[in-house]
Order: structure tokens, then sequence, then C-alpha cells
């Protein structure tokens, strides 16, 4: 389980991200890095960390499904994932 306060620093950074995106792509399309130097850091879509939406774990992330391999293996198990079915694990 990850920290409630790792999790709202990346629901902070995918704020900013969305925010700057437009002013982020203008500045790349004209060339001009001295201006992209000038916004936040953390407003650069390469800082997002991928994240299990229920635990919130940062590691073993399968992006189709949006959760960690843990849960996946879990639900998979229970039968809460549709067209999964439990192989030899």
């Amino acid at each position: 389980m990850a920290k409630e306060s790792m999790k709202a620093r990346e629901v902070k950074r995918a704020k900013l991200c969305a925010k700057y995106a437009e002013k982020r792509k203008a500045l790349k399309e004209a060339g001009d890095y001295a201006g992209l130097q000038k916004l936040p850091k953390n407003s650069s879509p390469v800082r997002l960390h991928n994240r299990c939406s229920l635990t919130g774990r940062p590691k073993g992330y399968m992006r189709v499904f949006g959760i960690s391999r843990i849960q996946f293996r879990e639900m998979a198990s229970k039968g809460l994932i549709p067209g999964i079915r439990k192989a030899s694990w």
C-alpha cells in the first residue's frame, strides 16, 4: 500500500501536466527550449509514474488493466476479470 502523500503527489503532478500541456506543445513546436526550462519541472509528462488504481503500488503495473500484477492475480482468481482464466499459478 502506497503512502497517501505519494498518491497525492502523483495526483498533483497529473493536474500540473494537464495544465501546461498546450503551452509545452507550443513551446516545443517553436523550438523555444529556454521557455520550456522556465515551466515547472513537475509539469513534464515524463515525471508521471503509473500506479495501481486500487493499492497505489508503483511496481508491477499493467497498463491495459490499470492495476498491479498482484491485484490482477487476486481479481483473476476470484473471477472478477472477464476473459481471464486461471492457468497454473
